[in-house]
């Protein structure tokens, strides 16, 4: 059978307004005053979010909210990718503040609202998970390099890491006598990464603030890189000179790198990451799988990063 080849998304290819204005019921004017007015009893994803288009956007067909919202890897609800949906209704995403910290000249912590009163985009990213499954999510957020110039790297800082809320009263997977990873959850990428205009700091999907399971009410999101690397509910940002540690590379160092960059070469241990099924259209046994583009397609803008760098030993 002839290989399958999908078209090349361009970046700067955007999906046209109105038929993200008819899917997600958008709210004009709607902002960080309309979350604050909630407070904490109401759960993220109530409130709508006004955001500006994008250039850095595919065209590709979304993926359902049903799916979005209800089929996700969280581990502090639980293993299941039902859980996060299911366990989540006693987290309280606000108030909510995040402190950035390390080799910065300017170190301090930003509210909610503040977080919220940067210029926030819609970005349309492919999002592949380790696992070998997709989904095409329309996230609201900022760069996060807009932040980091807010305290200032030290010219001495190399990378940036991440920490996860740890409240085991409202996140049960991080209660009781067994626990599947070491808490809190912990991430890290290259300055460079970090700084690269894809990378963003999102507060929302489907034009309305993060809802609880997807990591409410901010998270880091990559979309070069596995899922895994897009840390949620994050609490601490903070910049070093050297590599940091991460969760899964903790638990699994032979199955997950640092580094985590989308690569059809290079397959999991226990499965190959040559294709991948897109949640919505079926086929996890074979049927309806697609090739797996490296760096997840976005290999033109990011590729560069990584020049003269082994990407199977850095994997």
């Amino acid at each position: 059978m002839p290989a399958y080849h999908p078209p090349r998304i361009a970046a700067g290819e955007i999906t046209p307004e109105s038929i993200f204005l008819n899917r997600r019921g958008f709210l004009a004017g709607a902002g960080a005053a309309g979350l604050l007015a909630f407070g904490s009893s109401v759960p993220a994803g109530a409130a709508a979010l006004k955001a500006s288009e994008s250039r850095f956007s595919t065209d590709e067909k979304l993926t359902s909210e049903d799916d979005v919202t209800a089929y996700n890897n969280f581990y502090e609800f639980g293993l299941g990718k039902g859980d996060p949906k299911a366990k989540s209704g006693k987290f309280k995403p606000t108030p909510w503040t995040v402190k950035v910290d390390g080799m910065v000249s300017k170190p301090r912590e930003f509210g909610l609202e503040e977080l919220l009163a940067f210029p926030l985009e819609e970005r349309i990213y492919r999002m592949r998970c380790v696992e070998a499954w997709s989904m095409v999510i329309p996230w609201t957020g900022f760069p996060l390099a807009a932040l980091l110039d807010k305290v200032e790297p030290l010219g001495s800082a190399k990378y940036v890491a991440f920490e996860t809320v740890v409240r085991p009263d409202e996140m049960p997977g991080q209660g009781g006598f067994f626990q599947s990873l070491a808490w809190p959850y912990v991430e890290g990428l290259r300055l460079d990464e970090a700084r690269h205009p894809l990378t963003i700091l999102a507060l929302g999907l489907y034009g309305k603030t993060l809802p609880n399971q997807n990591g409410a009410p901010v998270r880091l999101v990559v979309p070069w890189k596995y899922g895994f690397k897009g840390i949620k509910s994050i609490v601490r940002i903070t910049l070093t000179d050297k590599q940091p540690p991460t969760t899964w590379n903790i638990a699994a160092p032979n199955e997950y790198g640092f580094y985590a960059n989308v690569n059809p070469a290079v397959d999991h241990p226990r499965w190959s990451q040559a294709s991948e099924t897109r949640i919505g259209e079926g086929g996890f046994f074979g049927a309806n799988r697609r090739p797996t583009l490296p760096f997840n397609g976005y290999e033109e803008e990011v590729a560069k990063l990584y020049a003269g760098l082994d990407l199977k030993a850095n994997f």
